[in-house]
């Protein structure tokens, strides 16, 4: 099934998490990015309603508890935001299979992130983590978008680069680097198309409803305002 299979723009359960499918390879990176396992719990977070519907849709799992969540910046530990903040617990198996599977930390343990199974999928699944630990900026003087995947676990982030690597429309990268706070950070190198990159990441989104109305927006408006033209809705 392609990400444009969907034409109703709502998720439909998976039977298995583990499957290969468009809607589990965004779930997977979701939880990557701003989740955990434990032994017998997934545990993923979103501050995006409309992407805390469609997890809770592909789990076939209850909607996601909301509170307002106090958020460190991912570079400047001083600054901290106040963000609505949506939390998924998938209790069961899934957890532990999935660590074995694909390789995510399960109690504190350290990751191995083996996504290869996804490798048909890889753009929701690199949407997925774009949305979870991604940042997406306008930079007003050289009139461009900066984009970086943030993360305390420079494992994954090594990973991340790897899959944009491998992506088409190839996305350089820059070097990892330290945060401020002690995690890790890179970004699209200053050569990326990210105009391209943002098309591809978004295509078909909006039919599989596997998406952050939230982070798509902020993408497209900054890519919009460092070209000069419209990108269209990055869901087509």
């Amino acid at each position: 099934m392609s990400d444009a299979d969907r034409t109703d723009g709502s998720p439909e359960p998976v039977t298995d998490l583990l499957a290969t499918t468009p809607a589990t390879a965004y779930f997977w990176g979701r939880v990557a990015g701003d989740g955990e396992l434990t032994e017998n719990c997934v545990t993923v977070r979103t501050g995006d309603e409309t992407a805390a519907d469609a997890l809770a849709a592909v789990a076939g799992a209850d909607r996601a508890d909301h509170r307002v969540a106090a958020r460190e910046s991912a570079h400047d530990a001083s600054i901290v935001r106040f963000e609505d903040e949506y939390e998924l617990q998938v209790v069961g198996t899934a957890a532990e299979r999935a660590s074995a599977a694909l390789g995510l930390p399960i109690d504190g343990q350290p990751g191995g992130y083996r996504f290869d199974a996804f490798s048909e999928h890889r753009a929701e699944l690199v949407r997925g983590l774009l949305e979870s630990c991604g940042t997406v900026c306008f930079r007003e003087s050289p009139a461009s978008v900066g984009v970086s995947f943030v993360h305390d676990d420079a494992a994954l982030l090594r990973t991340v680069r790897s899959l944009l690597d491998a992506a088409a429309p190839h996305a350089p990268t820059d070097d990892l680097s330290e945060t401020s706070s002690g995690g890790y950070w890179f970004g699209l190198a200053d050569d990326a198309d990210v105009a391209a990159f943002a098309e591809w990441v978004y295509a078909g989104s909006d039919e599989s409803g596997l998406y952050s109305a939230a982070r798509r927006r902020k993408l497209r408006r900054s890519v919009e305002r460092a070209t000069a033209s419209e990108v269209g809705e990055l869901s087509e």
